[in-house]
């Protein structure tokens, strides 16, 4: 059983709840920093607006050459390119000042508007940008312009801006740096847990999830998984021992059975019909015996300290050996075994009998429902540094619904008299396999038939 890789960033929890949040904190900082933005704004807006209204009213009160030398005097504390003015005679022509011209779109009303386009191609100095102004109507019955230009408030607010744009910036940055790092440590707690329950799926039960000191959500979960395999533990052993009890009690009745009624048929007439009674009775005898056997085996196999045993051994020699064995049999039965490999295959680890039994289990499946005039392969490859292993026939296949249920106990295929067997065989080439920690596949193969794959990449083995 594969489990999900939770290393992949966004597929975990930690990650996008931490990712979440960085995104709510940019959003609130860029709406705080936006209303701060408005706000100055306005601020200056209205700032401009009232310095503007208070020069009106000061000219307001002068008039004539008292008026004039006013305006004359205020250019000395007036910022060239920001403050302007002009002075018009009752037609509205030019008297004196920077203005000289009424602004289009500039009514007559003594109110102060804002004007987008202030721009005097004439003179350098007047505002070249947006601007307020305000025409007003003199005690001697002339017309004064007053200009001020909204650049110096653009400038303001434009450092404000790019102060704000750094500032959104670098709370983006620290969020980023702290997702990335809060959710490492999640992450690899996680990958522990991973790590800890691919050992119990691989058939270790008495492995737990591990515990921190902290308490918290995980390990609380955590704790509740390890007390359901505690209990899980105790209601497999039972069971297993309750069966495995079962199969020895009952194996030495069965062989004193057998005996006796083996002697009672060598006492009977041979060719009667009591002797042919005792030969059903016996052969009925000896298939129980055979599936109490097998019980016994997987039990044995299931038995993980005998990983203590493995060693190191190159495959070829045992694949040869495979091929030598069952090559007579295949011929008797009209069938063309071969045998293809490499010149060379990575190193197993592991118990060199027991996976020639597995093996064997295998191929003998694959030489008894292979119809006669087929054909069945043993193939080895070299899988990325792993030894595969390939048992292929062209003969009926396992169907695509019935591939899992083949390693249950008993369980066959062709559920008849004729198949022959007890559904042990590959429920025991299961336990092999998982006992060594390898994968076993069961597909389809070009030959038309079934083709048993055994993966020999060893997984994480649990410890004993």
């Amino acid at each position: 059983m594969s489990l999900l890789n939770p290393s992949k960033g966004w597929r975990s929890s930690s990650s996008r709840l931490l990712a979440l949040y960085s995104s709510l904190f940019v959003v609130w900082s860029g709406l705080l920093m936006g209303v701060m933005y408005y706000e100055v704004s306005s601020y200056l807006e209205n700032l401009a607006k009232h310095s503007l209204m208070q020069r009106q009213h000061l000219f307001s009160r002068f008039h004539g050459e008292q008026l004039d030398e006013a305006l004359i005097a205020s250019i000395t504390f007036d910022q060239r390119g920001i403050d302007a003015y002009g002075l018009f005679d009752e037609r509205l022509r030019p008297l004196h000042g920077l203005i000289r011209k009424i602004p289009a779109g500039l009514p007559l009303d003594g109110k102060i508007h804002e004007l987008h386009d202030c721009a005097d191609p004439d003179d350098a100095s007047m505002p070249s940008d947006s601007c307020d102004a305000v025409a007003t109507h003199t005690l001697d019955n002339r017309w004064l312009v007053l200009v001020r230009d909204n650049g110096s408030l653009f400038a303001v607010t434009r450092i404000i801006l790019y102060a704000l744009f750094w500032g959104v910036s670098l709370t983006i940055i620290p969020g980023i740096a702290g997702w990335h790092l809060l959710r490492r440590r999640p992450l690899r707690r996680i990958r522990a847990l991973q790590a800890s329950a691919e050992a119990i799926v691989a058939g270790n039960l008495n492995h737990r999830l591990p515990l921190s000191s902290r308490r918290d959500e995980l390990d609380m979960l955590a704790a509740i998984v390890n007390a359901m395999l505690e209990r899980i533990e105790r209601l497999v052993n039972e069971v297993k021992g309750v069966c495995d009890n079962i199969a020895h009690d009952l194996r030495t009745p069965l062989t004193r059975l057998r005996a006796q009624l083996y002697r009672i048929q060598q006492q009977a007439a041979e060719g009667s019909a009591e002797a042919l009674q005792l030969d059903q009775v016996i052969a009925e005898t000896d298939t129980l015996m055979a599936r109490f056997r097998g019980l016994l085996r997987i039990s044995e196999l299931e038995d993980q300290q005998r990983r203590s045993g493995f060693v190191l051994f190159d495959p070829l020699p045992l694949l040869q050996e495979l091929h030598d064995f069952y090559l007579p049999l295949a011929e008797e039965g009209q069938l063309t075994l071969s045998l293809q490999t490499p010149h060379t295959l990575p190193a197993l680890t592991g118990d060199r009998a027991l996976l020639f039994e597995a093996l064997s289990n295998l191929l003998s499946n694959s030489i008894k429902f292979t119809p006669a005039g087929g054909q069945v392969i043993v193939r080895a490859s070299n899988n990325a540094g792993s030894t595969r292993i390939e048992v292929l026939d062209s003969g009926p296949g396992i169907p695509a619904d019935k591939r899992t249920a083949v390693f249950q106990r008993f369980y066959r295929v062709d559920d008849t008299a004729k198949s022959g067997g007890f559904g042990l065989g590959l429920s025991i080439v299961a336990a092999i396999v998982n006992l060594h920690g390898f994968a076993l596949d069961v597909g389809g193969s070009e030959l038309g038939g079934a083709r048993l794959t055994l993966d020999c990449r060893q997984r994480l083995l649990p410890a004993d």
